[in-house]
């Protein structure tokens, strides 16, 4: 109980209203309350240290993406519904994951928040020295950056040719994924850490304004957007005609893609900063009320919930009628998609923000602990980690039999097979 009133008091505090909020400053004491919090738990608590197989079901694949799609990672947690799953990465897998080994890493000015996209050979990130890179995929040469005037958190989306990313400055960049070249830009009223989703031509993106937009891919042109009563971090997940987003105010949200107009809201008990990610017509959000949920992605009623030790920041992934999601409690959960039931959970030595990754029967988790792991997705066992110099917040990105994911310590890295 300690521990909780440590965390409680420390974290979250209610930001002040958009249009007062110096959003940048705002993002910087959020990251320091969470060491802070961090370091005073392991003071009050120490490092705290089930396998069950899962019958295997194929995901039907996201709205608009072919089941042969090729390997990509093309945006935040792989495609626009954000199941965090590559269907089609062969080389990875729980017989040979185990002999994963470093290839190369690449130095920025800062820390490494965003989230990688790996498209047709070549690995794109933001960070927070104001920098969006393109970066060759098998040597990490640099091929191009194009510089912001904010930090960039938010993690790129790459569809023919283009690059989008937010930054703190406010604005929405769509960039030439060949030359780095500008496009475009949309000026929101505050920072934009939210990775923006692409589906069908248009970006959907939230704020720390509070507000969701939808923009024509190719212009930048506003088509609609809709305000929420908190500032936004998570990013879009989009899927059958919706778009699903949390926001601060505590609320799920599901939208109309071509319009705009609410259908449903759903509130949970705190903050939701986790993105949601839609799968068999559910849609499964983290809180920061220490739950998952599994909502009825039409209509919004609660279908369960599972309770963890902490609070859920971390954006879930879904495959094979499982969900993984990493809490502050320092595990990553496996839950049935169905039920909540409780299959497997994997204690790491630190706190779990970002989000898993899966595919051909693996698991990839990043840590606090400042490991990356992999994980046998149907039983939990430990297939294979690695220790970086820092924490880490990206999310893991799989493609092409490589792993990449980036750390606070500056670094990107790809992991890849001696023989690959």
């Amino acid at each position: 109980m300690l521990a909780q009133h440590l965390r409680n008091a420390i974290s979250r505090i209610p930001a002040p209203l958009p249009s007062t909020r110096n959003e940048a400053q705002v993002r910087t004491a959020v990251r320091v309350r969470s060491a802070i919090c961090w370091a005073a738990l392991l003071m009050v608590m120490g490092l705290l240290i089930a396998a069950q197989p899962v019958a295997a079901q194929s995901n039907p694949p996201c709205a608009g993406l072919s089941a042969t799609a090729n390997v990509n990672w093309r945006q935040f947690h792989s495609d626009p519904c954000h199941t965090g799953y590559n269907r089609n990465e062969l080389l990875l897998s729980p017989a040979n994951v185990g002999n994963l080994s470093l290839d190369w890493t690449f130095g920025t000015a800062d820390m490494v928040d965003s989230s990688l996209a790996v498209v047709d050979g070549v690995v794109y990130l933001g960070s927070d020295d104001y920098n969006v890179y393109a970066l060759n995929a098998v040597t990490g040469a640099l091929l191009w950056k194009y510089t912001t005037q904010g930090a960039v958190s938010s993690s790129p989306a790459v569809v023919n040719s283009v690059v989008y990313v937010g930054s703190d400055d406010g604005n929405v960049y769509a960039l030439n994924a060949a030359t780095g070249a500008l496009l475009w830009q949309f000026t929101t009223q505050g920072s934009v850490p939210s990775s923006p989703t692409v589906a069908n031509g248009v970006v959907y993106v939230g704020s720390y304004d509070g507000n969701v937009y939808a923009l024509k891919a190719s212009t930048g042109a506003l088509l609609w957007g809709y305000g929420t009563a908190g500032y936004i971090e998570a990013s879009p997940a989009v899927a059958n005609g919706l778009v699903y987003i949390a926001s601060a105010d505590n609320n799920v949200y599901a939208l109309n893609s071509n319009t705009g107009a609410l259908l449903w809201r759903y509130t949970t008990g705190s903050y939701a900063f986790s993105s949601p990610a839609v799968v068999g017509g559910l849609v499964y959000v983290g809180s920061d009320d220490y739950n998952l949920y599994a909502l009825d992605a039409s209509t919004g009623a609660p279908l369960w919930k599972y309770t963890t030790g902490s609070y859920i920041d971390s954006s879930p992934a879904v495959a094979n009628g499982v969900v993984y999601v990493g809490s502050w409690d320092t595990n990553l959960y496996a839950l049935n998609a169905s039920t909540g039931a409780l299959l497997w959970k994997y204690k790491t030595g630190g706190l779990i923000d970002s989000s898993p990754g899966v595919a051909n029967g693996v698991v990839y988790a990043a840590s606090w602990d400042n490991n990356v792991y992999a994980l046998n997705a149907s039983t939990g066992a430990f297939l294979w980690e690695y220790t970086l110099s820092s924490d880490i917040e990206s999310s893991p990105a799989v493609a092409d039999g490589v792993v990449y994911v980036g750390s606070a310590n500056t670094n990107v890295y790809a992991f890849h097979l001696p023989t690959h």
